[in-house]
């Protein structure tokens, strides 16, 4: 018997979904929710006493349960939703060593680093240099307008279709690009 989970691979034991089920040999459940891999791969990070995951899928995971309970209601995110949170984390990881980097704080850097490298297993595939650009220009096709003012519509439209696989600075500079601007 072995269970679908990543530290469990080997011995039989509940399934992820955590009904307390054994899962047969060679038998695969569905693919597990993002969420779900995050709490799995916190447990393995706890069992092999990885810090650096372990302190990085906690915070993720707080970041999480805030977004949960944000607003009137509590609700459950989806994985495109997770997948914003995750972006948003690892925007602010980005920022946060560039600051250390201007103010000669190395080794803060590096640990911010180490923290980014953990959430960007969890996020899409960046779209490369190329792929971004027809999909700005199919973006701007799409909106039929050019100059200055379609900025926002052509962002908006870009921004969708990237769902989470290009940051936002790279869209504004492709955007900006293509339409002219500065």
């Amino acid at each position: 018997m072995v269970t679908c989970g990543t530290a469990a691979r080997a011995r039989g034991g509940p399934d992820p979904a955590g009904k307390g089920d054994v899962v047969p040999a060679g038998t695969m459940t569905v693919m597990a929710s993002l969420k779900q891999q995050l709490r799995l791969d916190l447990t393995t990070a706890m069992r092999e006493q990885n810090v650096t995951t372990r302190d990085t899928l906690r915070m993720v995971l707080a970041a999480v349960s805030t977004e949960e309970v944000s607003g009137s209601e509590a609700r459950e995110l989806s994985d495109a939703e997770l997948i914003k949170v995750l972006s948003r984390e690892a925007k602010r990881r980005r920022e946060s060593a560039a600051a250390f980097d201007d103010a000669d704080r190395g080794e803060l850097a590096a640990a911010e680093r180490a923290e980014l490298a953990v959430i960007e297993q969890y996020l899409p595939q960046q779209l490369s240099d190329s792929e971004l650009q027809a999909l700005v220009a199919q973006a701007v096709a799409a909106t039929g307008k050019t100059g200055p003012s379609a900025m926002g519509a052509v962002m908006k439209a870009a921004t969708a279709q990237a769902a989470g696989q290009a940051d936002g600075k790279r869209i504004a500079a492709e955007v900006r690009s293509q339409l002219g601007i500065g």
